[in-house]
């Protein structure tokens, strides 16, 4: 009986191993085909994006006349290098194409560096004057520090009823591990320079009140000044006086703000088109939003971009003290 048995088992085991080689094959091209999938998508993509404005896409947020287009741009998140290459990238973009008879900068941003902050109003005060077409800003929800520092670069601005903005000011910071590396880690940091304020501030010693006083005066003063003077400018119904005691830090809601004479009117994205459609003295409009098409390679820089970088550049970045129009100390 034994016997029997296992004569009968044994044909059982090879069909059951024939039906996983089967589905193995099967598994296997099906990953396969999706890959191909994938990379015919990218490769269609390509296709249908190649001769769009500098390789942007055009998304259609509402229907209307080619001829006469209002080009939507985000400002989005913290505002650094890479914010401000794109940005200016994109209103490069609208500036060649003459069909774009004004643009709607779509802020939500709590600010970021000085000097990406100052590039992106050079830009859009350059676009206004060598087209001489109308720039509004729509503040969606958070438009604070260098936020509202390039939103005063637009003709008009329009904030959302539960807008913060303002903070109006400058703010420096960085990390002293002087106690981690010599209490903690037994390191003793050596630095050589050739004058006392070649290291100002450094992380491996104490700040003092002679340096701090010296940062104020070669570093936030002046940033501070050219924030409040590109305020007074941007904004006709203030003066510089008026600006001033705006600009201790504060923030303001979107009713405050409209009652300090920091924005035009409160509304939301259909206000923002219909008073662009109006300093452009046009009726009908297509309303399109610049965006960038997929790319794996685009993917994987942002996959990488979130870890941090641990080699000498990544720490000078966290070592070096940054001076920043932001809305918050925790950057």
């Amino acid at each position: 009986m034994e016997s029997e048995y296992n004569n009968f088992a044994q044909p059982v085991q090879k069909r059951s191993t024939g039906w996983k080689i089967f589905f193995g094959i099967v598994l296997f091209f099906s990953i396969l085909a999706n890959l191909v999938m994938v990379v015919i998508l990218v490769g269609t993509v390509a296709v249908f994006t190649a001769g769009t404005t500098e390789g942007l896409i055009e998304e259609t947020i509402v229907s209307g006349p080619g001829a006469n287009k209002i080009a939507v741009i985000r400002l989005e998140g913290i505002i650094n290098r890479e914010t401000a290459d794109e940005i200016i990238g994109h209103i490069k973009s609208a500036q060649k194409d003459k069909n774009v008879k004004a643009i709607i900068i779509r802020i939500f941003s709590p600010g970021g560096s000085v000097f990406a902050s100052d590039r992106i109003y050079n830009q859009i005060m350059d676009f206004r004057q060598q087209t001489n077409k109308p720039v509004v800003a729509f503040m969606e929800g958070l438009a604070a520090s260098g936020g509202y520092y390039t939103s005063v670069a637009c003709d008009k601005i329009i904030a959302e009823p539960t807008t913060i903005t303002g903070s109006i000011g400058v703010i420096m910071g960085h990390f002293v591990l002087r106690g981690l590396l010599e209490e903690k880690l037994g390191i003793q940091p050596v630095v050589i320079k050739s004058g006392l304020k070649k290291d100002w501030p450094s992380s491996f010693s104490d700040v003092t009140d002679e340096q701090k006083e010296y940062l104020q005066t070669k570093l936030i003063g002046p940033a501070y000044e050219r924030f409040i003077q590109l305020v007074a400018d941007g904004r006709e119904e203030l003066t510089l006086e008026q600006v001033r005691p705006l600009a201790d830090g504060s923030i303001y809601n979107a009713d405050e703000a409209l009652a300090n004479k920091l924005i035009d009117d409160i509304g939301y994205f259909d206000a923002a088109v219909e008073l662009a459609k109006t300093l452009a003295g046009i009726e009908k409009v297509r309303v399109v939003e610049y965006k960038k098409p997929f790319s794996l390679a685009t993917w994987l820089d942002a996959k990488a971009a979130i870890l941090p970088r641990l080699d000498r550049t990544g720490l000078y970045e966290l070592t070096t003290p940054q001076l920043m129009y932001i809305w918050s100390v925790e950057y």
